[in-house]
């Protein structure tokens, strides 16, 4: 195992339950784990394999994105869907993501986590559920494969639609699978990649895309298979009227309501999106301990809504971050995703709605508290090695150093960071990829994205 000393940091933003910025401290990395924060460690005795020169920069907590879909790296900025509604934007996506394969699953995922690694992020959740029926059905695997090539945690999500259009959905009869395909496919995943034991790399979430793309049955025997193995669940909910309208025409039910009534309301759940959520909601919500993936630049863009983030923070609601799918945001920008999720709940709600401190919370610990991984969010003695530096003496940063905090969230030229550490291991130095490379993953990608659109 390596260990990095991070010598003299002019602040660490520590996200511990003080919120302490540390100035001119040490950050002594070892077996993947903080090992020690302190001014002037002493490290005479141990083998230290890189020491970096932590005067020059701000150290924060990794990012966690908590929902994504990796693949729409492939489809993204495409003239046809600029201007449509989550609806139509899917009916036109759907038949170019059914051209699917194992190696565009691939790169699209080196593709997606390196922006999130250079923007700052080192934990991902993907929710990957188009599943072409002339494909292996092991797809989801490569992103995997992929996660541990590049370096970043992965919480993995082996989504699902078992309802075309023939039977009321939205997705072609190409990328749904039955149910029966689905939950033995589920187990299996769970079974090869699922590592519960802390400071895990990859773990397993099952996660049926949405209300109206799969059945009750699907939703029920997920969520009880989910729990049988003690892996989270996750899907789409109240993103936007059309889903509301939807639910309450094909169930009578509200979306909330409806997934209560199939048990799908807990800890060891979250829903992205939860635009529409009214405050009798929040309160359940909050209640059962359920989290929110907030994905303000998706919500923006495709005019879905903005969610009720500060009412949800007051009343104590687990919230996360997330980019979203790269084909409704079109980025993955962890850093620049915290200042639209500022700049959203101010102009919406008003100058008092939330603070850059908020937003950097609900982008760490509150990305912890909803996956349940308690050993990342945070800067803390035993907790993993997962940070991102930035140099305090850009030129986007020139004049605004006073508050650290908000200076990472509303400042800046450029949100690409200068190191990022993952599980104790450097990923990212001087802006730059460190283990892949970076010039061979565009020129395959845009290969691979050309073919899907003109097949």
């Amino acid at each position: 195992m390596s260990s990095i000393l991070i010598k003299k940091a002019k602040v660490i933003t520590t996200m511990n339950a003080n919120k302490d910025q540390l100035k001119d401290h040490d950050i002594l990395i070892k077996d993947k784990i903080i090992h020690k924060i302190s001014p002037n460690i002493d490290v005479s005795n141990e083998q230290i394999d890189e020491v970096i020169d932590g005067s020059k920069y701000y150290v924060y907590p990794g990012l966690i994105n908590t929902h994504h879909h990796f693949y729409q790296t492939f489809t993204r900025n495409i003239p046809q869907v600029q201007n449509v509604e989550l609806f139509d934007w899917l009916k036109f996506l759907y038949p170019i993501w059914s051209k699917l394969t194992p190696e565009v699953v691939y790169y699209s995922t080196l593709v997606a986590t390196a922006e999130l690694l250079k923007t700052g992020c080192t934990t991902s959740v993907d929710h990957f559920y188009v599943f072409p029926k002339n494909q292996p059905p092991d797809l989801l695997d490569n992103e995997f494969y992929a996660a541990k090539e590049i370096g970043i945690r992965l919480h993995g999500s082996r989504g699902s639609m078992s309802l075309s259009e023939k039977d009321g959905g939205l997705p072609p009869d190409s990328v749904v699978q039955t149910e029966k395909e689905i939950l033995k496919d589920s187990q299996r995943v769970i079974e090869k990649f699922h590592d519960p034991s802390p400071f895990a790399m990859h773990r397993v979430i099952l996660a049926p895309c949405s209300p109206f793309s799969v059945t009750s049955t699907l939703l029920n025997e997920s969520i009880k298979l989910a729990r049988e193995y003690s892996v989270c669940s996750h899907t789409h909910l109240a993103e936007t009227k059309d889903e509301e309208r939807f639910c309450i025409d094909t169930f009578g039910k509200r979306p909330l309501e409806y997934m209560e009534s199939l048990d799908w309301l807990g800890s060891d759940v979250w829903f992205a999106h939860g635009v529409h959520f009214n405050e009798e909601e929040i309160d359940k919500l909050a209640l059962t301990k359920t989290g929110v993936a907030h994905c303000p630049v998706s919500n923006s863009k495709l005019a879905s809504g903005a969610a009720k983030i500060p009412s949800m923070l007051k009343k104590g609601v687990k919230v996360s971050l997330a980019v979203d799918g790269s084909a409704s945001n079109d980025s993955s920008n962890m850093i620049l995703e915290m200042k639209t999720a500022f700049l959203m709940s101010r102009l919406i709600y008003g100058i008092n709605a939330i603070t850059s401190e908020d937003v950097l919370n609900i982008a760490t610990k509150g990305g912890s508290e909803v996956i349940n991984q308690p050993e990342i969010g945070s800067l803390e003695e035993g907790k993993a090695a997962d940070m991102f530096l930035v140099r305090w003496d850009r030129l986007g940063y020139t004049g605004g150093f006073y508050d650290p905090i908000s200076m990472i969230i509303n400042t800046g030229d450029s949100q690409i960071v200068d190191i990022t550490i993952v599980n104790g291991e450097i990923v990212v130095k001087d802006g730059e990829l460190v283990k892949v490379d970076e010039r061979k993953i565009i020129e395959k990608a845009n290969e691979l994205s050309k073919r899907m659109l003109e097949a």
